[in-house]
Order: C-alpha cells, then sequence, then structure tokens
C-alpha cells in the first residue's frame, strides 16, 4: 500500500473532493493542514508553489483535480469504464463551474454580496436544470454506482447552500442525489469527524 500525505490549508476548499475519496476508499493518508507561517516555509520547495499537493511515496502530484481523479482511479471512483472516466470527468469540471465564480477574496462585503446574488440570478438556474436534466432519474451521475462527480456535486451543492439557503428548491432529484452522498456509511462519518473550519 503506498504512502499518501496530502498538503493543504485548513480548509475544505480545493482539498475536500480528495479527502472524500479518501474516506469513501478507506485509505489511509495524512492530512497535513498548514497554516500561513508552515506555509510560508514549505511553498519554496513544491514545484508549482501552490496547494494541495499529494505526495505518493514522496513522490508530488500538483492540481487539485489532478490529485482527486488519481485517487479516484485508486478507490475504484473514477468510472468503471472508458467512457464513464470520461463523463465523471466532464461532471467534476461542470459541477465547479459556479462555485469558482464564487468571490472568496471580495473584501467590500455590499459588492460581494452583489456579486453572489447575480451569480445564484444568472448563472446558478442554468446551471441546475442542466445538471438535473442529466441525471434523470438515475441514482448517481454516471453508470449504476456512485463516482467523484457525486462526491463534487456534494461538496458544490453545500457550499452554494451556505450562500443562499434553499437554492436546491425545485430541484429535487439533484437535491435528492446530495442527500444520498451524504448518507453513504463512510462520507457520513467523514462529515462527522472531520474539523470545523470558515470553508
Amino acid at each position: 500500500m503506498p504512502t499518501y500525505k496530502l498538503t493543504y490549508f485548513n480548509l475544505k476548499g480545493r482539498a475536500e473532493l480528495s479527502r472524500y475519496i479518501f474516506a469513501y476508499g478507506d485509505i489511509k493518508y495524512e492530512d497535513q493542514r498548514v497554516d500561513q507561517a508552515e506555509w510560508a516555509k514549505i511553498k519554496p520547495t513544491l514545484p508549482f508553489k501552490q496547494v494541495p499537493v499529494l505526495e505518493v511515496d514522496g513522490k508530488i502530484i500538483s492540481q487539485s483535480f489532478a490529485i482527486a481523479r488519481f485517487l479516484a482511479r485508486e478507490a475504484g471512483v473514477a468510472g468503471k469504464t472508458s467512457l464513464e472516466q470520461a463523463q465523471a470527468d466532464m461532471l467534476v469540471d461542470t459541477i465547479f463551474e459556479p462555485v469558482v465564480l464564487i468571490p472568496w477574496r471580495e473584501q467590500d462585503e455590499a459588492v460581494k454580496k452583489e456579486k453572489i446574488a447575480k451569480l445564484f440570478k444568472d448563472t446558478v438556474p442554468g446551471w441546475l436544470a442542466n445538471l438535473e436534466a442529466y441525471l434523470g432519474d438515475s441514482t448517481w451521475f454516471v453508470g449504476d454506482s456512485v463516482t467523484w462527480a457525486d462526491f463534487q456535486w456534494h461538496i458544490a451543492s453545500v457550499v452554494l447552500d451556505t450562500l443562499m439557503p434553499g437554492f436546491l428548491k425545485g430541484y429535487s432529484k439533484l437535491e435528492a442525489l446530495r442527500d444520498r452522498v451524504g448518507a453513504l456509511p463512510k462520507i457520513a462519518a467523514y462529515l462527522k469527524a472531520r474539523p470545523v473550519t470558515p470553508m
């Protein structure tokens, strides 16, 4: 069994998808959460000067989706066929689209609130409609078993719900999918035990 070490800040952020996969796959790893002082020390040692990074037996992988995709294959949640894997990749990217538009670093609270309201008015409804139609009557987004795309949906929908509570009203299939993922025993256990962080 390889030795895994995931390094990121003490946040959910761009490392959370990998943490879900580790939890679901029951894969042991070191969850290194660094503060700003530690980050200043390790940043010069990293190949692309950014986190998250995953060390696999000492070899470093950067980029959050590259890390998660690798772990999804290791945990058996990448998709059962090449086509399913491509579909899962597509969904992971699609699900992330509005999340990356959230103005996390905006200092002016009034401006931030306005930008978030615009996001939920102009972008989120069409995005939800497309995802709801794609899911249809299926239990999971891809194939007949859970994939990392479903984990990505759980993470994104929870984040968006903190910004606009009830935003899934009228999208019962997507809401049910979020609940199914959260009820998976290993995911539920992880969610209960994970550190409480602001984001």
